[in-house]
This record gives C-alpha cells, structure tokens and sequence, in this order.
C-alpha cells in the first residue's frame, strides 16, 4: 500500500453524506483530530445528534469509505463525539472563543490586502462565485465601509436588504451568493464620514445581526491595509484563514508581507498569496506575456514566507468590464482560462480550509503581539 496522506483520508471522507443536512461530513466540519502515521488512521467523527439515524452507521460508513480508498490494510480509529458544532442549523463558528460573536458559517475566509487598487474586491468576488459553482453555501461581506464596491460588482446598487421577523438582516442574493455591504445603506453619491469606533459597531453589526443561516463560507471582503478595522474583524470571529491579494511591483510585495504578518500575529493561517495584473497577453499576440509590473514577485514572497501561491491573474480588460457591468467575470466568462485560475484557486482554498478543520487546532487564539 502506497503511503496514505490526510488528503486522501479527506477525499475518501467526502463520500460519506449526512442524509438530513444532504452534505459530507468534511462539508459539515464534522472530522475533527486527524492523524495518518504510516497506514494508522485516527479521528475524531462529531455528530450533532448522537442519538439519530446517521450516528448509528456513520462510524461504519466512515470506516469502508477510507479502506475502499486506501487500501484494507488500513488501521482505522475513530473516536465518536457529539460536540455542538452547529451542523446545518449553524448558529455558531465552530471553535469560537470566548466573547466573539456567533455567526451563521461553518467556515469565514478573509481577502486582504496591505494597500488598495491591487484588485482586492475583484479577487473576493470571483473566489466567492467560484465557491459557489462548486456547490457550496456562500456568503460575501462587504467590510470596505468607506468604499464599498460589492453592490457595483453585482450589479445591485440602489436594492435594499429587508429585515426577517428576528430583526435580522436578509442578505441579497445574486449568482449563488448571499450578499451585504454598507452599499446597501447609503446612497452611492454620499460618502460615509465616520470615526474608527463607527465603523467597528457597523461591521459587528453586519455580522452579529444578519441572517447569514447555514453557510459554508462566508467571504469578507477587508478594507486594505492593517489597521483598527482589521482588527475587529479578526478579534470579532474566528477566521478560518486569509487569502492575501498582491500585485508584482515591490511596493504592492512590501505592504503584502505586512497583511502577512498580521494575520500571524492574531494566529489566522494564511491560505496563500495571489498575484493579480502579474502579466498582460495583447489579443493579437496570445502567445506573448509581457510584465508590465515585474515578474514572479508573489510567487518569491509566498516562498520567502512559506506560504502557498493560490494564483497568478493576468491583466484582463474583460475582467475589469465584467466588473463594471454588474456580472461577476467567473459567471460572464466560466470557461475563459482566468475563470479556470479562479476556480482552481476555489478549490485549493477550500481543500486547505478542510486540512485546518480536520487538524488539532483551527485558528489559534487571539494573542496581539506588538513589535
């Protein structure tokens, strides 16, 4: 038998399904404590309701779907637990930490960057798109009080999020994703003239006080750089992990490696790097590349602080007039070669996401070093 990797055991793992919820149990968070050590198997299976139908073969589905994937010679442990983790009623972030607020995600990725005009929101909006095609229940967070560019992205400025008989806030939906931004809220020729301490009360709000019921992921699309808002966000929730948006040129790489380093100092892993504008392709030489702002920039950061690079976006004016036009590009063009970039950077994130989960800590605690 060929050496065993926790990758593996995930894939296999995703083939056993929750009837009542309809999604897998690496979907669900369910897999908890992973360890492969040669072809011994161990984990920890936890079940929202013990007592039910699924618990009581759940081990035994769990067990055959591994060893079919592996190999029978597999040694196979798993240890039955029925901590709340909020599986389809999902009221809370699993793993939350004292005085955080309760959201309606399984799992929260952050897309930062240390400066704007990298194409932060661009990124956000086409992973969140990306995640969503793949099947999954996606939620996107506008959190760029100041500037908020999702409701153009979408194309639904002027619509206004009812409030639901809980008092919550119903997200507008658009392309298979549940959408909110300050957008929404004030009208597009105003601009929002607020203090820090505001705009951290308008972003707690956004997430303790919308129906975000029963997602996978939800995006938040950060304001740039690493200042109070930033840090709200990530002491407000626990963030699964951040995706960090760069551009080649030396300053855009020097303020990346500082949204690096934020993200660590409050324990968020970093699921990667991506580059965007790193070339451009003229419509009339499609074989040549020229870099306009430097070549292979994120690529070396993202080895410099071993960290993965999800994806190098070339300069592509239909993304940007996708963007314009109100229709995400990943919808306008699924089957161009940027989309296939973005989906694959999907996938990755959402593989990394389910290694996190299935590991022995999710997100750390939420210790501030200053240096």
């Amino acid at each position: 038998m060929s050496s065993i990797t926790p990758e593996a055991v995930l894939d296999a793992l995703r083939t056993v399904i929750d009837p009542a919820e309809g999604k897998d149990v690496v979907r669900l968070g369910c897999v908890r404590d992973l360890s492969v050590a040669g072809n011994a198997i161990s984990f920890r299976l936890v079940l929202e309701d013990p007592g039910g139908a699924f618990a009581q073969i759940a081990e035994r589905m769990c067990k055959q779907a591994v060893r079919n994937a592996v190999g029978p010679e597999a040694g196979i442990r798993i240890e039955m637990d029925n901590e709340m983790i909020g599986l389809g009623d999902v009221d809370v972030v699993k793993d939350q930490r004292a005085g955080m607020q309760p959201i309606g995600a399984t799992n929260v990725i952050g897309v930062a960057s240390g400066k704007g005009g990298v194409g932060k929101s661009t990124v956000a909006v086409n992973l969140a798109v990306s995640l969503a095609a793949a099947g999954y229940d996606v939620g996107l967070l506008d959190a760029d009080i100041y500037g908020p560019s999702i409701p153009t992205m979408f194309g639904v400025e002027g619509e206004r999020p009812r409030v639901n008989d809980n008092r919550k806030l119903v997200p507008i939906e658009r392309h298979g994703v549940k959408l909110v931004s300050m957008g929404f809220l004030v009208e597009p020729e105003k601009a929002v003239v607020w203090r820090g301490p505001m705009v951290s009360s308008a972003i707690k709000q956004f997430l303790g006080d919308t129906d975000w019921h029963g997602l996978d992921y939800l995006v938040i699309d950060f304001p740039p750089g690493t200042g109070d808002i930033q840090l709200t966000l990530v002491q407000s929730i626990p963030i699964t992990g951040a995706v960090v948006v760069s551009t080649p040129q030396k300053v855009a790489l020097a303020d990346a490696r500082k949204a690096v380093a934020m993200f660590e100092q409050v324990n968020v892993p970093v699921l990667g790097i991506v580059e965007n504008m790193a070339w451009f392709t003229p419509d009339e030489l499609p074989d040549k590349r020229y870099y306009l702002f430097g070549k292979g920039g994120a690529s070396a950061l993202a080895t410099e602080l071993d960290v993965p690079l999800l994806a190098e976006l070339p300069i592509e004016p239909k993304l940007m007039e996708a963007s314009d036009s109100g229709s995400p590009y990943v919808s306008e063009l699924p089957d161009s070669e940027t989309s296939k970039i973005f989906s694959v950077a999907a996938r990755q994130v959402a593989r990394k996401i389910d290694l996190i989960n299935a590991g022995s800590s999710a997100s750390g605690g939420l210790e501030i070093v200053y240096q």
